[in-house]
């Protein structure tokens, strides 16, 4: 390396331990100082070089569950140059927590691939709504807004065949695996296998993974086939089990997350008539001492994880409500006891409007199983010379 003109010099004021002279002194040719800091420069650049940083793109990212979940496993060895997510709110939460140089992309089905970054990792939680056992189930039929949200996975399948990444890692409902009697399932592992991948998929539950949910997701994994992926298996889970009283909040919360009375009565009845119809749909008081249902975003989401917290002593109601707030101690979970219930960790900025963060956490991923998953991939790709 050539050492700096006049022209292009900088003036810098420097501020070194013995040790650090002393590795100076010791390095490079030439007694110039500014030879010895170029000789350091160059190594440090094939060090950089050397190291193994992974770069990841995050489709359908939603408010970047599966991107720390892979964070946290690959830490400093991994990069993300890429995101897009269609929901503006979203977005914003996306946002407040991840810090990127790019903006985030919005409809994926308009992205040419060759606009996209490459990258050596690909993150794909395509919609489930298609495939849920609690929707109608239409699969690559399935319509919505001018979206085929069924089909946005051919898109995860277009740009992965233009960059031929080291690894695809998909996200969906357990649903999947048995839409339209697994046909849907196989078409999909065997659209990767036909890109050049090897697949692997599990059913893993939140629950085995250090949190009180119980959430059944099917998880799919494929490798490039030139890696040697033949010793991976997915996590099995921690031995460390969690209730609800573990993620609640500590100091009492608003009178706004408890039921009024009229509301309340209003739900059993419901239940009431569901159970004479031989239905098991309704409201649920979960115990504390248990786990919670599987979070989702619509319908009865929060009222299928109440629980009973005695401590408020003020029922003064902080929003307009039909009757008065119930003396049971019935109260929907917060925002941030669903985000610990998926895994997000406190200092997880939720900032947006309680709807809008519930609707997210219920469409988001559990960090924890996401993380476990990561680890196991990142064990694989370690092995490559």
């Amino acid at each position: 390396m050539s050492e700096p003109t006049r022209e292009t010099a900088k003036a810098y004021n420097i501020y070194l331990t013995d040790k650090e002279i002393e590795t100076i002194e010791n390095c490079g040719r030439g007694e110039g100082l500014s030879r010895k800091l170029a000789y350091l420069l160059s190594r440090y650049r094939e060090l950089e070089r050397e190291r193994k940083v992974f770069r990841s793109i995050d489709l359908f990212a939603g408010i970047g569950g599966i991107r720390l979940g892979f964070d946290r496993a690959f830490g400093q060895d991994i990069e993300t140059v890429y995101a897009c997510e269609w929901d503006e709110y979203a977005k914003k939460t996306y946002r407040l927590n991840f810090h990127d140089s790019f903006d985030i992309a919005g409809d994926i089905t308009l992205e040419k691939e060759e606009n996209i970054p490459h990258f050596d990792i690909c993150l794909a939680g395509f919609p489930c709504q298609a495939f849920s056992l609690a929707g109608k189930r239409m699969g690559f039929d399935d319509d919505y807004k001018g979206m085929s949200r069924g089909t946005l996975f051919f898109d995860v399948a277009r740009i992965c065949e233009f960059h031929k990444p080291k690894v695809i890692f998909c996200e969906n409902v357990k649903g999947l695996v048995i839409h339209d009697k697994g046909r849907t399932f196989e078409v999909i592992k065997g659209t990767l296998r036909q890109l050049g991948y090897n697949v692997y998929s599990a059913v893993l539950n939140s629950k085995d993974f250090g949190v009180p949910q119980n959430r059944e997701r099917v998880y799919i994994v494929a490798f490039r086939k030139d890696i040697d992926s033949s010793d991976f298996s997915f996590p099995k889970g921690t031995e460390k089990e969690t209730s609800i009283k573990d993620i609640m909040e500590k100091d009492t919360v608003s009178t706004k997350y408890y039921l009024s009375d009229v509301y309340l009565e209003t739900l059993r009845r419901h239940k009431e008539r569901h159970l004479k119809k031989g239905n098991g749909f309704g409201y649920e008081i979960r115990d504390i001492d248990g786990i919670a249902g599987a979070l989702v975003c619509g319908g009865m989401g929060r009222e299928r994880n109440l629980i009973r917290d005695p401590r408020l002593k003020d029922f003064r109601p902080v929003t307009h409500i039909k009757g008065e707030v119930n003396r049971e101690g019935v109260r929907k979970l917060t925002p941030r006891e669903w985000a610990r219930l998926q895994g997000f960790p406190d200092s997880f900025k939720l900032e947006l409007a309680d709807t809008h963060l519930y609707k997210q956490l219920g469409n988001s991923v559990t960090v924890n199983v996401i993380e476990a998953i990561a680890a196991e991939i990142k064990r694989v790709l370690s092995k490559e010379a």
